[in-house]
């Protein structure tokens, strides 16, 4: 599968952003995806994972209650939409799948399939 994000931009903090992930080559329905950001000077990490029917998510603590991960699997996309934003969530955002199983989906490494990356840049 073939993964294509795009949204990204600058925005002002406490404003919001939609990015989506576009498959292309698999249905994505086979897929559990994530969302990953990777900021200058620092490590990939996961910000949320949702599961092939989309009824289950996780998210990382930082995003809870501001981040909403869901999926369009008719239409192949994976969203995230990103609300109440911080200049701390400034980064390159990146969407992944994975043919796995639902487990230890915070984990980069199990993630086969990533898109090219969308910058985010949160002003204050």
């Amino acid at each position: 599968v073939q993964l294509q994000a795009s949204g990204g931009g600058l925005v002002q903090a406490g404003g919001s952003l939609r990015l989506s992930c576009a498959a292309s080559g698999r249905t994505v329905s086979n897929y559990v995806a994530g969302w990953f950001r990777q900021a200058p000077g620092k490590e990939r990490e996961i910000v949320g994972s949702i599961s092939r029917s989309g009824t289950v998510t996780y998210y990382t603590d930082s995003v809870k209650g501001r981040f909403t991960i869901s999926r369009d699997n008719a239409k192949n996309t994976v969203y995230l939409q990103m609300s109440s934003l911080k200049p701390e969530d400034t980064a390159v955002y990146f969407c992944a799948a994975t043919s796995g199983m639902w487990t230890q989906v915070e984990v980069t490494s199990r993630y086969a399939y990533w898109g090219q990356g969308t910058q985010v840049t949160v002003s204050s």
